[in-house]
């Protein structure tokens, strides 16, 4: 693992892990890339540590925002973990849940949380909309990492959050035509987009960070 370039991207944010933490992330890395199954088409250490885990750690100040130790956060569509992996080793105090409708990769991540001893970690196979008719609106942050529009993740992502909190979606830089397309969606939601903040990852890699308030909850019929 690159562990300087990730230890100085969160010096320069004024944050830091531990060297337990760090000894996590470099396992996880590990694991990821030497399962079974092809997790991901990031394999060198450069790439892993800038567009895994660097990328993932930018929704860290949201998450120091809610307050208390017994936030629950949910990563819809997680894939390989990310971001909800790298967001619980670095805040090991949260509740998370990872949601993935393939049941190889949920099978995975349930060893894998357990061999990096994380606790308060639920892995669930099922699809979000699914998934939302027994635990809708119980979730203080829902994130997802998603090619999807963000019409699209809105609808999967935010009945699971209660009234009040937030759904956090990465995308890419130019989002504004997908923010303008989900209004309608947003609308039937009591839902509104807080802010939009760019996420600088390194030097080439720009995203977006689209931030959504769960104002009314209420919820599609």
């Amino acid at each position: 693992m690159r562990k300087d370039l990730l230890v100085n991207w969160l010096a320069h944010q004024g944050q830091s892990l531990t060297d337990k933490q760090l000894a996590q992330m470099a396992r996880y890395q590990d694991l990821v890339l030497t399962a079974p199954m092809n997790l991901t088409a990031i394999k060198s250490d450069e790439d892993f540590a800038i567009k895994h885990y660097i990328d993932s750690l930018t929704l860290l100040p949201w998450i120091d925002e809610l307050e208390g130790k017994s936030i629950r956060c949910i990563d819809v569509g997680t894939g390989a973990g990310f971001p909800g992996v790298p967001i619980k080793i670095a805040r090991p105090e949260i509740k998370i849940t990872l949601l993935d409708s393939l049941q190889k990769r949920v099978l995975f991540l349930r060893r894998a949380v357990d061999e990096l001893g994380l606790l308060d970690v639920e892995c669930v196979h099922a699809r979000a909309e699914d998934y939302a008719k027994k635990k809708g609106g119980v979730f203080d942050l829902a994130m997802a990492r998603a090619v999807a529009k963000l019409s699209t993740l809105v609808e999967y992502a935010l009945p699971l959050v209660k009234p009040g909190g937030i759904f956090i979606a990465m995308k890419g830089p130019d989002v504004q035509d997908e923010i303008k397309d989900a209004k309608p969606i947003l609308n039937r939601f009591g839902a509104l987009v807080e802010g939009v903040d760019a996420a600088n990852i390194s030097q080439e890699i720009k995203h977006s960070i689209v931030i959504i308030k769960n104002i009314q909850g209420k919820h599609l019929n």
